[in-house]
């Protein structure tokens, strides 16, 4: 690829992360005494759904995932209901109008008890399809743990999860142990914390 097009696209790239972390400053991030989703206590709060259930947010993350996932190879996106769901939403629009094949899906907690009674929502996934995991704050990992071992249970591998704030608080090496490598868009000392 031409180093001047590389370029460009590196730029692209910075500058809709520049956009996203001032979003999240300014609208996501509080300080206080919260206790987060894993139990554990902490002086701040990131909540992602602010800026993932915006229009500019949506769009921005699902353009910096799909920057990220280029030469990866990725056929589906998906994760746990319910950090991923707006995610998802803005992945299958932006995918489809830059003409990318992706298929995306939703990880229930527990399959319905209805319907279907599907717990992995979506187009259907198939073997060898190569997936990536997506949530928008780790802590301890635990959620998208709990969906790989959904996925695996259907027979769909993955060995990837991105997420948009990594808080560095052990998601890491939650999942590395179960076989997930996690990426992040920023880390929780982007934000000066």
């Amino acid at each position: 690829m031409d180093s001047k097009i590389i370029l460009m696209e590196n730029n692209e790239l910075r500058e809709l992360k520049g956009r996203l972390l001032k979003l999240l400053e300014k609208e996501a991030l509080r300080r206080g005494d919260f206790t987060l989703s894993s139990g554990k206590k902490s002086n701040y709060y990131l909540d992602g759904r602010v800026i993932t259930l915006t229009p500019e947010g949506a769009y921005l993350i699902a353009n910096i995932i799909l920057k990220l996932c280029e030469g990866k190879a990725i056929s589906a996106i998906g994760g746990p209901t319910l950090g991923a769901d707006p995610i998802v939403g803005a992945l299958g629009v932006i995918s489809h109008i830059k003409g990318v094949a992706l298929k995306t899906f939703i990880v229930r907690k527990a399959a319905k008890k209805h319907g279907a009674r599907r717990q992995i929502e979506g187009p259907p996934l198939i073997k060898g399809d190569k997936v990536l995991l997506i949530d928008d704050v780790a802590t301890t990992g635990k959620a998208l743990i709990e969906a790989k071992e959904t996925l695996a249970r259907e027979g769909i591998d993955c060995s990837l999860a991105m997420v948009i704030v990594d808080r560095c608080e052990g998601a890491g090496e939650n999942l590395s142990k179960a076989g997930l490598k996690l990426e992040s868009i920023f880390t929780i000392r982007d934000f000066g914390l």
